[in-house]
């Protein structure tokens, strides 16, 4: 096991958080997880030198003509598209802005179940009656891709749907197909909005798909700060279409994003994206030979697994997402997290029911990979000779995830559920009521149950498991209450 310098819980005890963070970032924990940067960046200067507001010379983002116009300009072009927008709001404001822009008030809307969500907000604001895609779920119970067949059947049977939204690579990396989904949508008049929040580093090597932008998607939201050098906040609005008007893209933009957008944040998303034009080729070069070599030798491992290791099926992954599995130890990923975090000083992305998530990006460095490979390699022989306790579980509990996110019966519009004022009840006793909030695992952020949904007898034994498994829920109390309407 290795040897460790301070402990995060020395660390947490730290009252003020710039501290907090001064002592963390001077320890040894390392990040499989986002921001993209890693930590690694020091191109910027001192942030307070450079914090401005829109002075002469410095262009307005909201009424962009010159620095910051070409800036976006350049970024549009390399991605390949017709306009791109800065967002220092992160995706969220661009996912809010895309549906806005694309959809009136009041007016149909299809998306996928498993999206973020921001999408859900954005049909609450708009007052956009929902209706679902439901995406495969692979062998090891994770969601993955939405099919060009069932947007296909969902739109015959919803002809008067204005707009389609899927999230694309799903917070696991699980990728649609966007080129034959775009033609199924474009076949009604209608703009495809895709959620790419985790793609940014798409389209740049053959190792990773394409990116949606240049594969008929009308408009693309991208969080630069997840998988490139880019900080916390940042991302990209990309439209490549003439089904929704730039004027009114430009607008929702205006409303959802700070009237006073940071410089600090735009000049390092310019400094990002002027290190893929200049260096791109030769970085993600590197960056695929360690993702390369770390899957060669976790085959090597007898027990734990990669889960997206290679293409099963009709699933299509992105390789940077490391989905780990210790289920053949009898570890869940709560156990699997912990251990790695505690014992190891490597702080994942999450963890799941039965695997954990680690984050990497072109920022990654020799040394994490390595770490992380003989983390894996030492659990491995300590789970093996008893001194890491697992348990076998149920096929029951090794696949509630898939359970969870089940078809749920709707009693009442998001919009005019969300706005009932609703009781406060134990979860226990909530059968057969209608959610009055949003029940969502976080990460990643997608809704369990959504406010209108039904209670099931099923869905209360579920969140039971999420609590027993160690996951954050949002939306039940720590003493198992729910808010329901009637």
């Amino acid at each position: 096991m290795r040897e460790k310098g301070i402990s995060l819980t020395e660390i947490v005890q730290e009252k003020y958080l710039d501290r907090r963070l001064k002592k963390y970032a001077e320890s040894d924990y390392y990040p499989f997880h986002m921001p993209g940067h890693k930590r690694q960046m020091e191109s910027l200067v001192n942030p307070y030198r450079i914090d401005i507001t829109e002075i002469e010379g410095f262009d307005n983002l909201h009424d962009a003509k010159e620095i910051l116009l070409d800036a976006q300009r350049r970024i549009a072009g390399l991605y390949g598209a017709d306009n791109s927008y800065f967002l220092v709001n992160g995706s969220t404001c661009g996912i809010l802005a895309a549906i806005s822009a694309g959809v009136k008030r009041g007016g149909k809307i299809l998306i996928a179940r498993n999206c973020h969500k921001a999408v859900y907000h954005a049909a609450y604001l708009r007052g956009l009656p929902v209706r679902y895609l439901y995406p495969i779920i692979n062998e090891a119970g994770i969601q993955g891709m939405i099919t060009p067949e069932s947007v296909e059947c969902a739109l015959k049977e919803e002809p008067e749907t204005e707009a389609v939204v899927i999230t694309s690579p799903t917070y696991d990396g699980a990728v649609s197909d966007i080129e034959k989904i775009a033609k199924v949508v474009h076949s009604y008049g209608i703009p495809l909005i895709v959620d790419e929040a985790h793609g940014a580093h798409f389209g740049f090597h053959s190792y990773f798909p394409e990116t949606a932008v240049r594969l008929g998607a009308d408009l693309v939201i991208q969080s630069l700060h997840k998988t490139l050098s880019c900080l916390t906040q940042t991302a990209v609005l990309h439209a490549n279409t003439s089904l929704v008007s730039k004027t009114n893209i430009q607008k929702f933009l205006a409303v959802y994003q700070t009237s006073s957008p940071s410089y600090v944040l735009m000049a390092g998303i310019e400094s990002c994206i002027r290190m893929i034009e200049e260096q791109g080729e030769e970085l993600f070069a590197s960056y695929v030979e360690r993702l390369s070599d770390f899957y060669r030798q976790t085959n090597l491992l007898q027990k734990i697994k990669m889960l997206n290791n290679e293409k099963k099926g009709d699933v299509v992954w992105d390789f940077s997402k490391l989905l780990i599995t210790g289920e053949e130890l009898g570890l869940d990923g709560k156990k699997l997290y912990d251990l790695l975090l505690k014992d190891y000083h490597l702080q994942m992305e999450m963890c799941s029911g039965n695997y954990v998530l680690a984050m990497t990006s072109l920022m990654d460095t020799d040394e994490g990979f390595a770490r992380l490979l003989q983390a894996l390699i030492d659990i491995e022989k300590r789970a093996e000779g008893k001194e890491i306790q697992g348990r076998k579980e149920s096929e029951k509990q090794k696949n509630f995830i898939e359970q969870v996110y089940q078809k749920n019966v709707k009693r009442f519009e998001l919009a005019d559920a969300w706005e009932r004022e609703g009781i406060e009840i134990p979860l226990s006793e909530s059968k057969g009521y209608a959610a009055g909030d949003f029940i969502t695992l976080y990460p990643p952020g997608i809704p369990l149950l959504v406010p209108g949904e039904e209670i099931t007898a099923e869905f209360i034994g579920n969140i039971r498991e999420c609590f027993r498994l160690g996951l954050n829920v949002q939306g039940v109390s720590g003493n198992l209450r729910i808010k329901v309407v009637n």
